[in-house]
């Protein structure tokens, strides 16, 4: 683990990491709060890095140190339950294998990562923000999930400054970089240089599910200047890539929805029911768009083309899922207040 002020949160991670780890080792980036007493007193062994704008280079030296056969990172504010690590221990009781992914679960977001690797394989971190190793060797999937559970806000201009550094500097980015510098943009509300920088994104040989990601937000860049054509021309601009993915689908429900075609708006929805997206594609995976979402969306459309038998069957198909969803309780009155 690599930390910085982080006292809030440590203790927790800390606890979890203590179920399956047979060492803890916690590299301090410079806190000035107690997270370096913290980890010492749950019996971590700690380090200390200078802090270079470079979380890999953090994240390199802290797997240097590490002396078992596997090593597992973690950030300070993830959590990992008593069943995953169960599964976890299980894993590397099991066949020798060199790269572990495991879902990490982030609000609504749940997406692969690379969280467990041999450690004879060397692997070592790159790209200073949004650090990422590159898998090799035997890849297995495990269950076994992480949740990312943070309770204070980060520093929404950090990783864009480090960014914003490197071409300072005359750094080039790499593809994988400029993409996600090009959503740093856009969380900064800086809507026009990121449809810039993902606009050349798309134009180089980057990651499909990347340029298919990136596509989504120059929909909602161009949704933010006021620019509907352009939104629209970018999301449907990502079939081109990918399969069409169940979120880009409800969006596309209800941009027709909200121009009172229904049916079209029905079709979409439907297409993010079947949509063929999976959480082990490798990208960002939001499961409510292939099931809770485009079902609501259903009600309303099959309601507004005058077939309340079947939008009750979708209101009853949400309801049937997440009884206390409040808009399935909703509809349900509505239905109701239809029949008296």
């Amino acid at each position: 683990m690599i930390v910085k002020d982080e006292e809030e949160v440590l203790a927790r991670a800390l606890s979890c990491a203590k179920r399956f780890a047979d060492e803890i080792i916690v590299v301090d980036t410079g806190s000035s709060d107690n997270s370096a007493d913290i980890a010492k007193k749950c019996g971590a062994t700690v380090s200390f890095f200078e802090w270079i704008d470079d979380f890999s280079a953090a994240r390199n030296f802290s797997f240097s140190l590490a002396t078992c056969d596997y090593i597992m990172w973690l950030d300070a504010d993830d959590v990992v339950e008593e069943d995953s690590a169960q599964k976890i221990r299980a894993l590397i009781s099991g066949e020798q294998f060199d790269v572990a992914m495991l879902p990490y679960v982030n609000g609504s977001m749940r997406y692969m990562r690379e969280r467990i690797v041999r450690r004879a394989m060397n692997f070592l971190w790159s790209d200073p923000v949004h650090e990422v190793i590159t898998p090799r060797g035997k890849v297995v999937t495990c269950p076994a999930e992480v949740v990312h559970k943070k309770q204070k806000q980060g520093d929404p201009v950090r990783n864009l400054s480090i960014y914003q550094k490197l071409i300072a500097r005359g750094i080039s980015l790499s593809e994988r970089q400029k993409f996600y510098y090009g959503r740093e943009l856009f969380y900064n509300k800086m809507y026009r240089q990121s449809a810039a920088v993902l606009t050349h994104f798309l134009a180089g040989d980057g990651w499909a599910v990347n340029k298919a990601e990136a596509c989504r937000t120059l929909y909602f860049c161009h949704k933010n200047l006021g620019d509907d054509a352009s939104a629209l021309a970018a999301l449907l601009h990502s079939f081109l890539y990918v399969t069409p993915r169940a979120q880009d689908c409800c969006i596309l429900a209800d941009e027709m929805g909200g121009r009172g075609d229904y049916a079209l708006a029905k079709y979409w929805y439907l297409r993010a029911l079947d949509s063929e997206e999976r959480e082990e594609d490798g990208g960002f995976f939001l499961p409510e768009y292939s099931t809770v979402y485009p079902m609501l969306g259903l009600v309303v459309a099959f309601d507004r083309l005058g077939d309340r038998e079947t939008a009750r069957y979708w209101n009853d198909r949400v309801g049937s899922l997440y009884p206390d969803h409040p808009s399935y309780i909703y509809n349900k009155n509505y239905f109701k207040s239809l029949a008296t």
